[in-house]
């Protein structure tokens, strides 16, 4: 803080001496020749200390008002007596400028720092300080205000580009998809747009990668062959499609066509070994089951020696377990999500409607839980 109080200090003091300075010339230049003259120069170099950033905008004029003044006072003397001396007064408004740009002009500027400035608040954008909630406000305080400011002025695309990973990371995912449509409404359709609008809508489908999605990743690596987030989620979209050996096929490419030291690398490499049925210890914890419904690892095991239509009537089973328990138990939210989406994976689109349905009439008592449902069935396209 005394740093930049400091800082400020000096750059007043620069701000004032270079007002002052072309003022107190004057006395010594008028001394060798006209004063029309000498306050001609000066207006000249105010003119060159604005454009070269010495002094700010209200000093400036402020010097031009006075100096322009007393050239005028000057000429009107130089036409009625061109030897008369220059006015006893020029000294005394030289002094009262000085005053007003040594003591006046500083006293104002830190009185209105002071009612309307934050100096105890490091030089960071709103969208730096989300990054650390430790800045005396919260996230959501810091997304009010964002959303506050998009509310009135919605054609602002920098600010839903911004706002969009943040709703990522804060798990908001419906309002992440509107950010990034409106995003590409407004700054434009590009490849990595939407390809991040592709992941949106498969983090607010609780990681199905649905037809609007894939026809979203498709179109982007038809604009960009190598953009890698869309190449990943076409593989896993294979993958939930059954089609295991295209989704490695997918991955393998893109690990092949990977720059060196790529981040996302390792991520796809685990992915690949997964459907490939190597060591689970190289899973992550997102590729685990969802517990409650979900497959045991005995239920895995099994699974490796069967073929694809065993496989299917033993996943067709496991929903059906999930949807039994829901309608013994409908208090649970996450349980009736997975099973609309399970249901929407196995192409059950009738089934994934009713299960919607029986979830409204379980979760009525539970506002919030129903928009959930409500969003997922719009995002799955299961409408009408």
């Amino acid at each position: 803080m005394i740093a930049l109080w400091l800082i400020l200090a000096v750059m007043t003091a620069a701000a004032v001496f270079a007002v002052l300075w072309p003022l107190a010339r004057k006395s010594e230049a008028a001394r060798g020749g006209s004063d029309r003259l000498v306050y001609q120069d000066q207006l000249r170099e105010v003119t060159r200390d604005r454009e070269a950033g010495l002094i700010g905008q209200a000093e400036a004029e402020s010097a031009r008002v006075e100096i322009s003044r007393r050239l005028l006072a000057a000429a009107d003397a130089e036409a009625a007596n061109p030897a008369a001396p220059a006015p006893v007064q020029a000294s005394r408004y030289r002094r009262a400028a000085a005053i007003v740009a040594i003591i006046v002009v500083p006293a104002t500027a830190i009185g209105f720092y002071a009612s309307l400035g934050s100096p105890g608040i490091p030089a960071q954008s709103a969208f730096a300080r989300v990054e650390d909630p430790h800045q005396g406000q919260s996230v959501e305080d810091l997304v009010s205000k964002v959303e506050a400011r998009l509310t009135r002025n919605p054609n602002d695309g920098a600010g839903w580009e911004l706002i969009a990973p943040v709703y990522m990371r804060l798990g908001r995912y419906a309002d992440a998809v509107n950010a990034r449509r409106k995003s590409i409404a407004l700054n434009g359709d590009t490849p990595a747009r939407e390809s991040d609008l592709g992941e949106a809508l498969v983090a607010a489908a609780d990681g199905v990668v649905t037809d609007d999605a894939k026809q979203i990743f498709l179109h982007a690596v038809a604009g960009d062959p190598n953009d890698p987030q869309a190449r990943y989620f076409l593989g896993l979209a294979d993958e939930q499609d059954g089609n295991r050996d295209a989704a490695a096929n997918k991955w393998r490419a893109l690990l092949a066509s990977a720059p060196s030291g790529a981040p996302w690398a390792d991520f796809v490499r685990k992915e690949l070994a997964r459907v490939n049925g190597q060591d689970a210890s190289t899973q992550t914890a997102a590729d685990q089951p969802a517990a409650g419904g979900g497959p045991s690892s005995s239920d895995v095991a099994a699974a490796e020696n069967m073929d694809s239509e065993q496989r299917a009537a033993m996943i067709r089973s496991m929903v059906q377990r999930l949807a039994d328990r829901l309608h013994g138990d409908g208090s649970d939210v996450e349980g009736w999500l997975r099973l609309v989406r399970a249901y929407t994976v196995l192409g059950d689109r009738d089934k994934a409607k009713d299960a919607a349905a029986d979830a409204r009439r379980a979760l009525q008592d539970h506002p919030d839980q129903v928009k959930q449902i409500d969003g997922l069935v719009k995002d799955l396209g299961l409408q009408g």
